[in-house]
Order: structure tokens, then C-alpha cells, then sequence
């Protein structure tokens, strides 16, 4: 139903058209994992990380850039404003030899990202979005890296940019996009806009577009797939505890039978690994603070109990975390519907934050303060 054939990376083919989409304090090396062990072959990639903190070797940033020994291949988002800054951070981590596969973020909504015009503010301004994936380009080829780019309709239905974007990717030589098909004003509310990515394909037939927004289910990406003609699909919220939908969706684009939702036993098993791989990665004290969020997750839609989700929300120790398993019926089933539960963000419509008079200029390739957009979001 779908190929990444322009998405090859190295010796590496993708299994299926299926991307793990990059999610800030999620998608770190034991979330892959967990995802890897349900759908092995896939492109999972790290969270995001800004090019002038890889370039200035910020020590957070370094941490974040953790990929599992066995890992295939390492793919890293990055963002940034200044094609240098950009340019050298990729040409570090290629020389390195870090990564296998660089995407680059265009499509970040965060007011601490976009009001120092980066992420999703920057494909407003061609010229500026040209030279920075311009600059990705011409550090990543030599090494055989192959360069991604991900980004949404625009910054609000009266400024899209998603066809002038995916044109400019196309020319510059990325491998393969991906549409996040709501603007930036839309957050993560109301209805991703499927049409889009069908109009990107159209526009852009020479490289492979993959459509991001509201895959809850293996059958939303065949549906996806079909009503657009795009070329795979990317995943992000979806998977929020649930790492088993990338098996799903291997099965679903492949036509086989997809596995039923699993009991509410089967889903402690997956925690309670989780929560283990993560406290290697991170200590048990920090990885018990991280795992809370995902416990939530991995009770949407399973009918626990107020109290107990309460006791989930603040569990403090592995132990602490086996004992409330232990006192939870294995035989409970998700709740008819339970998969379509949305997870993660679901704020929105925002007011976006842009620097003063960006707009004013959009043909301009203004550069903007890099090293102050790190100082605003911390690194």
C-alpha cells in the first residue's frame, strides 16, 4: 500500500511505510524500544534536540542523544533557525557517526520555539526554510545520511505553506516528508485535515509524503493511505501507551489480521518493562517521576478505577509499581471505543507567538537568534 523506497538508509529498509514521530520527553531510547520489540525495521526517531546546543555540545542535549546499542538505524530530529548553525550541527553528528538518518523539525507550535521564529514558523519564510534544509543537505550527504523534513499546514488557514514547502524539499534534495496536516493555530484540536497531504502528493509525486494526524487505530493509516495516496504515515500520539499499534500497523498496511487489543494483564507486563528499561536509562528516582505520565496512557481506556489511577499518578518505585499491579484484575478489557481515546495534547486552537513583525516580510531570509531561542527553551 505504500513504500519508503526513497527512505533508504544505508543497508536499512524499512519493513513497512510506518515512522515513529518524534515527541518531546517520550520518544527516548527505552520508548523505542518498547515500540522495536512489537514492529522490529521500523524508523523510529529520538525526540527532538536544537542544533546550537548539539553544536555548543549542551550537556542535556547531549543525554538526550542516547540510542540503544542495538539501535537501527539512529534517527534524530533536529530544529533550529541559522542554516551555519544547522549545517555544522548536522555535519558533528554525521562525522560522529551518531546518526543514520537526520529529520529536521519544521512544524513545533511551542510559543517557546515559534516566537523566536523557529519550528513551525519558519516555512512562512522560504527563503530562510530553503537555506536550512540546504544546509542539512549538502553536511548529511557525504555521509550518506539522508535527510527528512516534518511540518504542518502552516501557521493558520489564511497562511498555508504546506505545497510551497514540500516543493522547496523536493528541490533541495530532502529524502522524504511528512505532513502534520493541521496549522499551527489548530494545535492538536479539531480534525487533522487529510485532503492536504492528498494535495502534497499531488504536488510533490517525485518523493515519498507521509501523513501525520489522528491515526488512533491500525485501520485509520490504511484509511489514510487510500483517501490521500500517500506514501506511509507517521505516528505520534497514537502510540501513547501503546507501543503494540506499530505491530498493528505492519499487519493492517500488509493486509494480514490485526491482533486484538490486549487485556488489561497484558498491558501491565508492557509497564512494568517500561518502567524497568527506563530506570536503567535514567536511575530508578528520575524514572519513576518520567513513567508517571505513561501509566495514564497505558489506562486509556481500560476501566481501573478513579482511586487507582491516583495511586499510578504518584508511584515512586519499581516495587511500589509491581504491588499495584499486582492488585489489578488481568481479565479487564478495554472499553468498546477505549482505542479511539485521544492521548497526549489535545489543547487548542492557540494563539500563535511569532517574533514582532515577522510577517511583514515573509520573502526576507532573516536569520533569527539561535542561541536565543536555547536560552529561552533551556537548552
Amino acid at each position: 500500500m505504500g513504500t519508503l523506497a526513497g527512505m533508504q538508509i544505508g543497508s536499512f529498509t524499512p519493513a513497512a511505510p510506518v515512522v515513529l514521530a518524534p515527541m518531546a520527553g517520550v520518544t527516548n531510547a527505552p520508548f523505542r524500544t518498547m515500540c522495536r520489540e512489537f514492529a522490529p525495521g521500523l524508523v523510529y526517531v529520538n525526540e527532538m534536540v536544537m542544533a546550537t546546543a548539539v553544536v555548543h555540545r549542551n550537556p542535556k542535549t547531549e543525554r538526550m542523544m542516547t540510542f540503544a546499542p542495538d539501535e537501527r538505524p539512529r534517527s534524530l530530529q533536529l530544529y533550529g533557525s541559522d542554516p551555519v548553525m544547522v549545517g555544522e550541527a548536522t555535519k558533528r553528528l554525521c562525522d560522529e557517526g551518531r546518526i543514520d538518518h537526520l529529520d529536521m523539525n519544521f512544524g513545533c507550535p511551542a510559543a517557546k520555539v515559534t516566537r523566536r521564529g523557529g519550528g513551525a514558523a519558519v516555512p512562512a519564510k522560504p527563503k530562510l526554510l530553503r537555506a536550512i534544509v540546504r544546509a542539512a543537505v549538502d553536511a548529511a550527504t557525504p555521509y550518506g545520511v539522508p535527510v527528512t523534513i516534518k511540518f504542518r499546514k502552516g501557521l493558520y488557514d489564511s497562511l498555508l505553506t504546506h505545497v510551497q514547502t514540500g516543493r522547496i524539499a523536493a528541490e533541495e534534495g530532502v529524502a522524504a516528508i511528512a505532513l502534520h496536516a493541521r496549522t499551527a493555530e489548530q494545535h492538536y484540536a479539531g480534525t487533522a485535515d487529510w485532503d492536504a497531504i492528498g494535495e502534497l502528493k499531488a504536488a510533490v509525486p517525485e518523493i515519498p509524503v507521509l501523513g501525520n494526524g489522528d491515526i488512533w487505530e491500525a485501520a485509520d493509516a490504511v484509511a489514510m493511505i487510500r483517501h490521500t495516496g500517500c506514501d506511509g504515515v507517521v505516528i505520534g500520539r497514537g502510540c501513547l501507551g501503546r507501543p503494540w499499534l506499530f505491530r498493528d500497523l505492519v499487519d493492517a498496511i500488509a493486509g494480514r489480521p490485526v491482533t486484538a487489543t490486549p487485556r488489561l494483564g497484558e498491558v501491565c507486563d508492557v509497564m512494568a518493562r517500561h518502567a524497568r528499561l527506563l530506570a536503567e536509562h535514567l536511575g530508578e528516582n528520575l524514572a519513576m517521576r518520567d513513567f508517571r505520565k505513561h501509566t495514564a496512557w497505558y489506562f486509556t481506556g481500560y476501566p481501573v478505577g478513579g482511586e487507582m489511577r491516583g495511586r499510578f499518578s504518584m508511584v515512586s518505585t519499581l516495587a511500589e509499581l509491581d504491588d499495584l499491579i499486582a492488585a489489578l484484575d488481568p481479565t479487564i478489557e478495554i472499553v468498546p471505543g477505549g482505542e479511539r481515546i485521544r492521548r497526549g495534547h489535545t489543547n487548542g486552537p492557540i494563539r500563535v507567538a511569532l517574533p514582532e513583525h515577522y510577517l511583514d516580510h515573509l520573502d526576507d531570509d532573516t536569520i533569527p537568534d539561535d542561541d536565543a531561542v536555547m536560552a529561552l527553551s533551556g537548552g
